[in-house]
């Protein structure tokens, strides 16, 4: 299992980044991006605990964490600037938080990210059949969540997807130990979303695929 969008509580989650790790190679994962809220109110000191706490994890387990962000509410206009930001400081997997149809995010949030150097588009919520054109030209994955209330444009992502050749993935924005999947359950979220089983297995690829070029 390769879940890369989970928060720890240097955001809004409840686990410090080493429990979230240890339960996570509990319920059988391989690789974890813990990828914490950021804006310009806490970047800089959510980002060097982040880089810290994973360089410790990938010492001394098996388990690996990959150092992310997930920008997060950012007025458009900074979008871009805060992911050369992030990326200059030493974080690996930027995260920009999608129009999520389950909170206000501003309109045009979607296209500003994928116009970034990010690496996914959570939740991209009702996404667009320019954005998602977009993301598939520049090789920026969109996510498939198994997260409450954001899950609910799953069909609609994963059939855009389809339509547009954008590159999914699959991730539990986890806040919560709950939060956690098995990859069995993962596959019913893929299910879920409209995907077949040989479509399922190239979401699991991708993931593959993404943290192959971030490591």
């Amino acid at each position: 299992m390769i879940d890369l969008h989970t928060h720890t509580l240097l955001s809004d989650g409840e686990l410090l980044p080493f429990e979230l790790a240890r339960r996570a190679q509990e319920h059988g994962y391989k690789v974890i991006g813990i990828t914490d809220h950021v804006d310009s109110s806490n970047i800089d000191f959510v980002i060097p605990r982040i880089i810290a706490a994973c360089n410790d994890i990938n010492k001394n387990w098996k388990i690996k964490a990959i150092p992310g962000v997930e920008i997060t509410h950012m007025p458009i206009e900074l979008i871009k600037s805060t992911v050369k930001f992030v990326r200059s400081k030493g974080i690996k997997l930027v995260l920009a938080h999608g129009e999520t149809i389950v909170e206000p995010v501003i309109k045009g949030t979607n296209k500003a990210a994928l116009l970034s150097d990010i690496n996914i588009l959570t939740h991209p919520g009702l996404i667009s059949l320019e954005d998602a054109k977009l993301a598939a030209a520049r090789n920026i994955y969109l996510e498939i969540t198994s997260r409450k209330g954001h899950s609910l444009s799953n069909g609609h992502v994963a059939k855009i997807a389809r339509i547009t050749g954008a590159k999914l993935v699959l991730n539990t924005d986890s806040h919560t130990p709950e939060n956690l999947i098995t990859k069995d359950f993962a596959e019913e979220i893929l299910s879920g979303a409209g995907l077949d089983k040989k479509e399922t297995a190239v979401v699991f690829k991708n993931s593959e695929e993404l943290v192959a070029a971030l490591i």
